[in-house]
């Protein structure tokens, strides 16, 4: 007596997870501009290299013989893949299966990429589009019971905070815990004109305060340009996973290694006559602060982070000599370089990145209040 029966009816399975929603969702997502989750993992990841975890993970009806009849996949996607060679944690959300809300996930799905990320010291990466797991009526009407204020699943999430390189992007209206994903990352980004990121969508603020917002008056690029709670604004998702590459190219692959070296192509003896005119004499007459960076960094090494928030510092990502380091400067263009709030809690968040993954900071500081 054989297995073939039961092996075909898992690779049967199998071939409905990876037809997502079905053929009306996915083209519905394809129809707003949007990649499919698998579609997104293979981009942000080098090629042929993304080994999946639980992907019969789902919810199904079986009939009186314990056959399955029908078959829903969990709306999140985890595993293992490389970038740039090096291992790390993949966590995506599939918006084409009950466009992400939690009743259509497998909770514990996101609870043990994240727990996989920490036991195995590895980057995690969030591909956030939806609500990422938080909750909703229906699936609070379905369980009878809610996990707030207690969230077990948030633990390693604040967890890998101090012990891997976190990095999100939002792709999609993004709310709640979803939202939350998102922030709590050491780099974001997000997708103009197509990602939007709220505690709760339109029609819970109507309801609660009677306003009229569309999603991007809530919460679009240009809100968080101002509220900083994202790093970076991307053009497209193709964008944004390269900005996710990039930041990682500088990281270690946690707090017990070192920050990875390259060999350089910008010669160690490189002289920049230049910069003995780069900064005025004149204290009233300012300077191009990007300008001056890129003299004194390695050629097309530069990532900045936060270009828009806190204006007046500028942090970002480079290489000396192959080694990476952040650099920390102030625009003399943006308010005199001054210190604000906003640039207090970029100059805090940044200092904080560089001191937990080993980076020494480059300094530009010209300005009495740095």
């Amino acid at each position: 007596m054989s297995w073939h029966t039961e092996i075909e009816e898992l690779q049967r399975l199998k071939k409905v997870s990876r037809e997502h929603g079905g053929e009306a969702s996915v083209q519905k997502q394809k129809s707003r501009g949007k990649l499919t989750v698998r579609e997104r993992i293979q981009h942000i990841l080098d090629d042929n290299t993304f080994h999946e975890s639980g992907a019969l993970a789902g919810k199904a009806t079986y009939d009186e013989e314990g056959n399955v009849k029908t078959f829903m996949p969990a709306n999140f996607l985890l595993g293992t893949g490389k970038i740039d060679g090096r291992k790390v944690v993949v966590g995506a959300d599939d918006f084409t299966v009950r466009g992400g809300a939690s009743d259509g996930g497998i909770k514990a799905k996101q609870e043990y990429a994240e727990l996989m990320a920490y036991e195995l010291q590895l980057p995690m990466v969030r591909l956030v589009d939806g609500t990422g797991g938080g909750g909703s009526v229906k699936s609070l009407d379905s369980s009878g019971s809610t996990y707030v204020p207690v969230n077990p699943a948030w633990d390693h999430v604040v967890k890998n905070m101090g012990r891997v390189p976190v990095v999100a992007a939002a792709l999609g209206a993004t709310a709640g815990l979803g939202a939350a994903r998102v922030a709590a990352s050491h780099f974001s980004v997000m997708v103009e004109e197509l990602s939007q990121i709220f505690v709760a969508g339109p029609q819970v603020v109507k309801f609660g305060m009677g306003q009229d917002l569309t999603k991007e008056e809530l919460g679009g690029a240009a809100v968080h340009r101002a509220s900083g709670a994202v790093d970076n604004i991307a053009s497209s998702e193709e964008d944004a996973f390269m900005q996710m590459r990039t930041f990682l190219s500088y990281m270690p692959s946690n707090i017990f290694e070192l920050p990875p070296v390259e060999e350089s192509e910008d010669a160690r003896d490189r002289r920049e006559e230049s910069l003995i005119e780069a900064i005025p004499r004149n204290r009233r007459r300012p300077y191009k602060v990007r300008e001056l960076l890129e003299k004194v960094l390695d050629e097309n090494s530069i990532f900045e982070i936060g270009k828009h928030f806190g204006s007046s510092t500028v942090t970002g990502l480079a290489r000396l000599n192959g080694h990476p380091v952040g650099y920390l400067a102030n625009d003399p263009y943006v308010l005199g370089g001054g210190m604000t709030r906003e640039s207090s809690e970029k100059i805090e968040r940044f200092v904080d990145l560089c001191q937990t993954f080993h980076l020494p900071i480059v300094t530009s500081l010209t300005n009495q209040d740095l």
